[in-house]
């Protein structure tokens, strides 16, 4: 561009930063052009317009303004900065130009229109009225700021969050249920469908949405087909989208389901006119503000769009929130306008992961003014970020629904955590956890430390329950993006690292990690643990990587039983032919020991539970003692190894 002049910088009379310096080899065009005078003119040649000309000019503005908002389909609503960018451009501004077209018309008379103060002054008046509601926009613009008075409070209550004790609220884990894989594998295992697509592989393609849903009590991901291009479009809109895609992230199987006939999706945002799935809602309901839409399926499998309906609580554009959702059947396109409490169960996602995280870093930054926000900060905590500089976050599954997971860190952003969230996308229901402990990144950080032979990346982690100790649980992907193993990183004590290649043995090999450590807690009511009774009919010792182990076996089980210390140092008060009773985690080939639930040491039994008849039990047992020393038990063992 150099050594032409912009007409654009010479019409305002500014430098063109494009143009020729000194020294330039191409010469510089020069034109005359007085930008005022030629305004003026054409503000003449447009106050001077006949009435047919001016009724003719308003019916091709009408149908301009029809056409672009059918196209763009802003909202009609006030809370709407997509709706005052279009007022402004197609309404204020060319309503403004006209009343000062009339009034220059009317001041100082034209061929066709001979001067009127009166007139020139109403019209002047009117000019006027563009300028007074832009202003008013730019009020409420400043009432939705944070630092306006009483704002901060109003932003921090936006998402109430309730304080919730983490063994209590939060399940120990399913793993037949818990999601092994992050999104990026579940688009890889996805589009990898296609090929059982032969006969649409030419005509359609896997949307990029893939939203995570439960669906039968599973965590999956669902992405729609869309049309491969317009000709595409043009050849298959009859028939409409006649698939799905889904991924199941617990046993990574990804399949196409079929729609046939009446159920295939109609509805999509692949489609460029009226059924275009934005388009087609916006137009159906014109005063609702539309959010991140997400596509799900209920639980006969038919596909639907669901749009929550956004709405701001703080001046014209602050304190957003969602009010109502409206579900979109992607085959008939029947609505239903529902508000949030009456969204129906099977709907997962109402309000969109950003969202939430925006809610609650408000009430984080805000709970205690605006001031100590940015000056003091006492108190003021934010979620943790991403890896990749994007916002950090999971999904659990949890009563049929799905939360979102973040954790929670002071406003300096260190390498701990607080505790962490958990919000209810369908409800909004928010609830927090304190726990001190290490961010996600740090945990990332600490498995891929464990496999940094292999070069494996860790996937942002999710939160799990196992034993009663938050644990932090992610998968280990190679540069292809396949999952190579599994690991469990302890949040209190991120140096506790188990890693696997399946999650049985992760879980297996994690077990053993916390209760050699003694940093599992009391998991009685675990659901996962079974319990076992019998007599002791073998018993090891072992070190692995530093811990000691004692190897148990019983009479009639071919199980053998691992008690990891310090976790389970009672075991050490029982011999070969000593009654045991305890609760174990199933595993292979060896079973953990969680707690020892009930004692009998030679027929007497210790009601604690805590291991070992008392020193006084065992001198009244007929003069015999009842508990084994350390000698002995360690000559009942090495005379079993001999045996």
């Amino acid at each position: 561009m150099a050594g032409n002049q912009n007409p654009f910088f010479t019409m305002f009379g500014m430098d063109d930063p494009f143009g020729a310096g000194e020294g330039s080899q191409q010469a510089t065009p020069h034109v005359e052009f007085n930008a005022t005078e030629d305004f003026h003119q054409l503000k003449d040649k447009f106050a001077s317009m006949s009435k047919k000309a001016l009724v003719a000019l308003v019916i091709v503005a009408v149908i301009v303004l029809a056409a672009a908002y059918w196209w763009f389909h802003p909202p009609i609503n006030i809370h709407s900065v997509d709706t005052w960018m279009f007022v402004a451009v197609f309404i204020l501004l060319p309503t403004f130009l006209f009343f000062r077209a009339k009034t220059r018309a009317y001041k100082n008379g034209t061929s066709k229109v001979s001067s009127n103060a009166g007139k020139a002054k109403a019209f002047k008046v009117l000019s006027f009225v563009p300028v007074v509601v832009f202003a008013l926009v730019l009020v409420g613009t400043l009432m939705s700021v944070s630092f306006f008075p009483g704002n901060a409070q109003k932003y921090a209550s936006v998402l109430q969050t309730t304080d919730m004790e983490f063994t209590q609220d939060i399940q120990e884990v399913d793993y037949n249920e818990i999601p092994v894989i992050d999104r990026e594998s579940a688009v890889l295992l996805g589009n990898r469908t296609m090929g059982a697509m032969s006969d649409l592989v030419s005509q359609f393609e896997i949307s990029p949405l893939y939203s995570q849903i439960n669906y039968q009590d599973h965590p999956v991901r669902v992405s729609p087909l869309v049309y491969a291009d317009l000709f595409k479009w043009l050849q298959n809109r009859e028939q409409g989208i006649p698939a799905y895609v889904i991924v199941d992230m617990t046993s990574q199987d990804a399949q196409v389901v079929r729609l046939e006939g009446d159920k295939a999706i109609k509805y999509s945002e692949s489609e460029p006119l009226a059924r275009n799935i934005d388009r087609y809602v916006q137009l159906k309901y014109p005063f609702y503000m539309f959010g991140e839409k997400s596509f799900e399926i209920d639980d006969e499998g038919n596909a639907w769009w669901i749009c929550p309906v956004r709405d701001f609580t703080i001046g014209l554009f602050g304190g957003e929130t969602v009010s109502r959702a409206v579900l979109v059947n992607a085959s008939t396109g029947e609505c239903q306008d529902l508000d949030v409490s009456e969204v129906p169960e099977w709907v997962d996602r109402v309000y969109p992961a950003n969202l939430l995280i925006q809610q609650y870093n408000w009430s984080g930054k805000y709970k205690d003014g605006w001031i100590n926000s940015w000056l003091g900060q006492n108190g003021v905590v934010q979620t943790t970020p991403g890896t990749d500089g994007t916002l950090g976050y999971n999904y659990i599954a949890k009563d049929d629904d799905v939360w979102m997971y973040t954790g929670v860190t002071s406003a300096t952003g260190d390498n701990s955590i607080v505790g962490f969230v958990l919000v209810n996308q369908r409800t909004s229901e928010s609830h927090f956890y304190s726990v001190a402990g290490a961010t996600e990144d740090s945990a990332i950080q600490s498995a891929e430390g464990q496999v940094q032979n292999l070069r494996y990346q860790a996937t942002f982690p999710i939160l799990i329950n196992v034993s009663n100790t938050p644990t932090y649980f992610m998968a280990l992907k190679d540069d292809a993006g396949l999952v190579k193993k599994y690991a469990m990183v302890d949040i209190r004590s991120y140096q506790n690292v188990a890693v696997g290649d399946t999650v049985a043995d992760t879980q297996k090999a994690y077990m053993s990690l916390i209760a050699a450590n003694g940093s599992g807690e009391d998991s009685a009511s675990s659901d996962s643990a079974i319990e076992a009774s019998g007599t002791i009919k073998t018993i090891a010792q072992a070190v692995i990587e530093g811990n000691s182990h004692f190897y148990v076996t019983l009479d009639g089980d071919s199980r053998i039983y691992d008690f990891a210390l310090p976790g389970m140092l009672n075991v050490v008060s029982y011999a070969v032919g000593d009654t045991i009773t305890f609760r174990y985690i199933e595993g292979d080939p060896t079973s953990v020991a969680q707690e020892i639930v009930e004692t009998a040491v030679n027929g007497t039994q210790d009601s604690s539970g805590q291991g070992g008849s008392s020193a006084s039990d065992a001198e009244d047992k007929d003069g015999s003692d009842g508990s084994a020393s350390g000698e002995e038990s360690a000559s009942g063992q090495s005379e079993e190894k001999a045996a």
